[in-house]
């Protein structure tokens, strides 16, 4: 038998107990729950390093994507990073105070705005994105390049029911 891990320990204890129910599932999302905290360290771990916090590297990295002249509109930020237009002005304001992005009135709709990322902005998101890449790696290095490719496309498969 392979070698055992934490769930694997738990699930047995579960069906010596409760041997009347189907632990499958179990032994999947308990992984994917533990392996999302193992993760989610190593992100905070990899933003902080870049003096960055993990809402802040979700704006600036919206922002880096879009490509030069990293700038969006609210409304697509909103979009990318999935929190209430409440939360994404508050959140604009603090980037604008930290000097990492500043508004800008659209000059294709005189009403609208643009955040537009500057430079400081660039080189934290920069700095965070390899140090993530860098965990990340590290995370993964237990499995070949195969295993990997073969793990992000049933995790995708899995994602897409939920999406």
């Amino acid at each position: 038998m392979a070698e055992q891990d934490e769930v694997d320990r738990i699930v047995g204890d579960w069906e010596r107990e409760r041997s009347d129910l189907e632990f499958a599932p179990l032994q999947v999302f308990s992984r994917v729950d533990r392996l999302s905290k193992q993760l989610d360290r190593a992100r905070k771990q990899a933003f902080a390093e870049s003096g960055l916090e993990s809402w802040e590297f979700d704006v600036l990295s919206a922002l880096r994507r879009a490509g030069a002249p990293y700038q969006l509109p609210p409304k697509a930020l909103l979009s990318q990073t999935l929190v209430s237009s409440g939360t994404m002005t508050n959140r604009i304001d603090r980037l604008v105070e930290r000097g990492l992005v500043s508004r800008h009135t659209d000059p294709h709709d005189g009403r609208g705005v643009l955040v537009v990322m500057n430079e400081a902005g660039r080189t934290r998101v920069d700095a965070a994105i390899s140090r993530l890449l860098e965990s990340e790696r590290a995370l993964l290095a237990s499995l070949p390049a195969v295993e990997q490719r073969r793990l992000a496309t049933l995790l995708r498969k899995l994602s897409l029911g939920f999406d």
